[in-house]
């Protein structure tokens, strides 16, 4: 039997087991780019049979936290290889998280006071950014009213995540992992109440699955499907994510075409919110049947509900 100590081919990548350490913001790249203790820290994780990193900026626009890291420029990017080689160096494997904060940032993270930008100008209410506050020190201050992306500039966007694809690449991950979940910038086109655009980005299904699908494609084009990972959130309400009519045709929907692209997997971050609840299980199962490839769930398991997961794979 299978368990989470088996190995597992992910595209092509052998992986020394099953579990997978999930990104988290660490806040410790004072000028956004990753330092010593940085390789230390991913070096001392290398047991995992696969490390996803902190979600790292695909451009100074997609910012909205202090002290996180970036990967769009070289000396960033220079960075990051001193952590992939740390990695390496312990037989393990890493992907990097491909960033876009869109609305959850705040003006003073931004050049020349810029407002963070969004599909429109909704605000995330109740929701904090770690920034400057008025004080001029870092902390947590509310998020700043965002401005709606002209159709042209979405355009630079996608290619913002294929060019840090390129360089995430370049710098020594195994692969990349875009960060369509949590409320940030793709979950925000994808989500009907936050997105109202009557453009090719809005308005239906699949007018607010685009931009998430063309990040995928672009990022496909540049490094590769097999080097490709996709995080998503069903049914996310943090950081003022509300439900939406059709949400779950929404779900399935981008399933389905995921399905097609035959990425290295498919990640799902919000597990222990739909496990909550008989209709979030029996979206689970449906989900899994519409898509077919590697899927990572994480959330709230135990050693034996892990080993369970893993066994059926």
């Amino acid at each position: 039997m299978k368990d989470l100590f088996t190995d597992y081919n992910l595209s092509g990548l052998q992986l020394s087991n099953r579990i997978v350490m999930a990104p988290m913001t660490r806040s410790r790249a004072v000028d956004t780019i990753p330092n010593d203790e940085t390789a230390l820290y991913y070096g001392q994780r290398a047991s995992a049979g696969l490390i996803v990193s902190e979600g790292s900026q695909v451009s100074s626009q997609g910012v909205g936290y202090l002290f996180t890291p970036g990967i769009h420029t070289d000396e960033q990017a220079a960075g990051w290889r001193k952590v992939t080689q740390a990695v390496h160096e312990e037989d393990g494997k890493i992907f990097s998280q491909l960033w876009h904060v869109g609305r959850l940032s705040h003006t003073s993270l931004h050049e020349n006071g810029a407002s963070p930008v969004g599909p429109t100008s909704k605000t995330a209410e109740n929701t904090t950014s770690f920034a400057y506050d008025e004080k001029g020190k870092p902390g947590p201050v509310q998020t700043s009213e965002p401005r709606p992306l002209l159709t042209d500039e979405i355009k630079s966007i996608v290619q913002d995540f294929a060019k840090a694809a390129a360089k995430a690449i370049d710098a020594g991950f195994d692969g990349v992992e875009i960060h369509g979940a949590n409320g940030y910038l793709i979950e925000q086109f994808i989500n009907a109440g936050v997105n109202t655009r009557d453009d090719q980005y809005g308005g239906t299904i699949e007018g607010r699955l685009r931009l998430a699908l063309e990040v995928v494609d672009a990022v496909i084009a540049q490094v590769g499907r097999e080097r490709v990972g996709i995080r998503i959130s069903p049914f996310n309400r943090i950081f003022d994510m509300p439900a939406f009519d059709g949400e779950q045709e929404t779900w399935i929907k981008l399933a389905r075409e995921l399905s097609t692209r035959n990425l290295a997997y498919v990640h799902i971050s919000n597990r222990d919110a739909l496990i909550a609840n008989e209709d979030g299980k029996a979206f689970l199962k449906q989900f899994r049947e519409s898509y077919a490839g590697t899927l990572i769930l994480a959330g709230l398991y135990t050693k034996e509900e892990g080993s369970g997961i893993s066994a059926k794979a």
